[in-house]
């Protein structure tokens, strides 16, 4: 088994050396760089990588692109915030000197985030199964607008490897506050008024709240101390606004 992995990155000089370089038991790294103004080309190519320019599709059309642009059938996907652990790598090449009959057709993968600095176990965070390693004969990434996924066929076997993707995707409260005002929550906006989903005022008020319930107590945030307090904290922000976004939407006056 030969393993090309992909990586897309966009303005990415701080994560994209430690990504690629978790990444050195791979037969080939593709990096697809939609136009970063920063240094993420000249470090990706610097450290042995295949960059490839490609204006900004879509998170799932520009991973597609990645996979269809490299090498291997067999396809590691990772973000540029995202680092393989050690045991993570000693497992894929236990892996890649598997039988061909004994390979499964893709491999769900759990995903650690860490958040202050702590590697987060409760609140819904984690185990965070991912779909991240497979066979793209088979598998292909949808268009959704946020949350993109790998598709395969129901007929598909998939297992699960034991060992994390160590996820750092957030820089600290303020980076953590406009990831959600400027993507996520539009993005997820956008997502539930294109699929016919709907809001009201009462949603509107109640979404925060729920969500904070569902972190902190249903999904035992609390045992991640204060960075669970405030990963709940974040979550009731998130759900209030994608439902007052998408209330706006609602309102507009059709062309």
């Amino acid at each position: 088994m030969k393993i090309s992995a992909t990586i897309i990155a966009f303005n990415e000089e701080k994560n994209i050396s430690a990504a690629i370089k978790s990444l050195e038991w791979a037969d080939e790294i593709v990096v697809v760089d939609s136009e970063s103004s920063d240094r993420t080309r000249t470090i990706a190519e610097s450290l042995g990588a295949k960059v490839l320019i490609q204006p900004w599709l879509g998170f799932g059309r520009q991973k597609q692109f990645a996979a269809d642009n490299a090498e291997n059938d067999w396809i590691f996907s990772l973000d540029a915030d995202e680092r393989i652990s050690k045991e993570l790598s000693e497992e894929l090449l236990h892996l890649k000197k598997a039988p061909e009959n004994q390979l499964a057709d893709g491999y769900l993968i759990p995903r650690m985030a860490f958040y202050m600095k702590r590697p987060i176990r409760h609140g819904g965070w984690y185990p965070d199964w991912q779909l991240r390693f497979y066979n793209r004969r088979l598998g292909i990434w949808n268009n959704a607008i946020i949350h993109e996924s790998v598709k395969v066929p129901n007929s598909a076997k998939i297992k699960k490897l034991k060992n994390n993707i160590l996820h750092f995707t957030v820089e600290n409260a303020l980076h953590h506050h406009r990831m959600i005002g400027e993507r996520y929550a539009p993005l997820s906006a956008r997502q539930m008024f294109e699929t016919g989903r709907r809001t009201c005022p009462l949603k509107v008020a109640a979404a925060g709240m729920a969500a904070f319930l569902k972190t902190y107590i249903l999904k035992r945030g609390f045992l991640d101390g204060f960075p669970g307090f405030c990963i709940a904290s974040f979550a009731a922000y998130h759900a209030f606004l994608k439902h007052l976004l998408l209330w706006e939407m609602q309102r507009k006056p059709k062309p």
